[in-house]
């Protein structure tokens, strides 16, 4: 009975630049385009959601921090401020984003580089965008950068959800306005990581591999080795962490116009939590343009290298003709391998 050789499940040539969104691709918050369009003071909404998880907490209650502001957002629909907001137009307000200097095209030249360089091309090297935000994503998906990505995490509105004893009904159309009521998905700093391995293992490509399952490194779709993650600050310390503990890269960016915040990036560099940090500049010739390209091209000749290492030792060379020496082989000395030249 033969004995089965195990195959893995990937290749592992796929490359993921993996983006934070807000202050990280566009200057503050993508909430912005919501409030100027109801005309509501964005100072008061953010001063209230800051203020509100030491109320809950006097009154026993624990909030997430990060993302007690979605509820917020739908006490403001349900007292009338944001009356008809859906998610057609957080699509349609997304359209008003406006992004860092460089984008969205630089998403297109890094997979140019990779793309348009034949040795890489000749060992099926990609790279894939993926963004990882607490924001909106419906937001997200109407901006001008979601052409350019392979997929987006972040927090998911319901709008109109089924009443209960829905199943026992027969179906018909409801005929009134969608309106946000609850919330779908929640994205916080700390469930990033959790679409970090995701992507590691593919599940996001194939729904019959569950997050939580055990997988062999070498089955997994992109090896976190094989990821570099972009975000502003120290809010995205979870995911520096397991992106750069696991072989990927990590690079903070700051608004050059925002003295704090490049200490903090500078902090999180000599605590050890990325390896480089930039400017939120993604134009040519800047340095987190240049920084980012070149470990994208470090990690494609890593790639080849360990493909063909991999060659090397898998394959056997075929026998070659024996070529005799002028020496006349003594029968008595066993045919010494000396003797012969191969």
């Amino acid at each position: 009975m033969s004995k089965s050789t195990a195959t893995s499940l990937h290749s592992q040539t796929i490359i993921a630049c993996i983006w934070d969104f807000d202050k990280t691709l566009i200057p503050g918050y993508m909430q912005a385009p919501i409030f100027e369009y109801y005309n509501i003071d964005s100072s008061t909404f953010w001063k209230e959601v800051k203020q509100l998880p030491e109320i809950y907490k006097k009154r026993g209650i624990l909030v997430s921090k990060d993302t007690v502001y979605l509820n917020h957002l739908l006490n403001y629909i349900k007292n009338g401020s944001l009356k008809g907001l859906n998610n057609a137009k957080l699509m349609e307000l997304g359209k008003q984003l406006k992004f860092y200097k460089g984008l969205p095209s630089f998403f297109k030249d890094l997979q140019d580089l990779i793309e348009k360089t034949p040795e890489y091309k000749n060992h099926n090297i990609s790279l894939e965008h993926y963004i990882i935000s607490t924001g909106l994503a419906a937001m997200i998906r109407g901006s001008a950068i979601a052409p350019f990505v392979d997929h987006i995490y972040g927090c998911e509105f319901v709008e109109n959800p089924l009443l209960p004893g829905f199943s026992l009904q027969n179906d018909f159309e409801l005929d009134y306005e969608s309106e946000i009521s609850q919330i779908g998905v929640i994205v916080d700093n700390t469930i990033k990581t959790r679409f970090i391995f995701e992507i590691n293992k593919g599940s996001n490509k194939n729904e019959e591999i569950d997050v939580n399952s055990k997988m062999r490194d070498e089955d997994r779709r992109i090896p976190i080795r094989n990821m570099i993650y972009i975000a502003d600050g120290p809010s995205d310390v979870p995911v520096f962490s397991v992106v750069k503990n696991h072989g990927g890269k990590t690079y903070a960016v700051y608004d050059t116009d925002n003295e704090e915040e490049f200490a903090q990036n500078d902090s999180l560099l000599q605590s050890g939590r990325i390896h480089a940090y930039g400017p939120a500049d993604y134009s040519d010739n800047s340095p987190t343009a240049v920084w980012l390209k070149l470990h994208l091209r470090k990690i494609c000749e890593r790639i080849i290298k360990e493909r063909l290492n991999a060659l090397e030792e898998r394959l056997c060379k075929p026998p070659q003709h024996l070529i005799p020496t002028n020496k006349v082989i003594d029968p008595s000395n066993n045919y010494k391998q000396a003797d012969l030249i191969y």
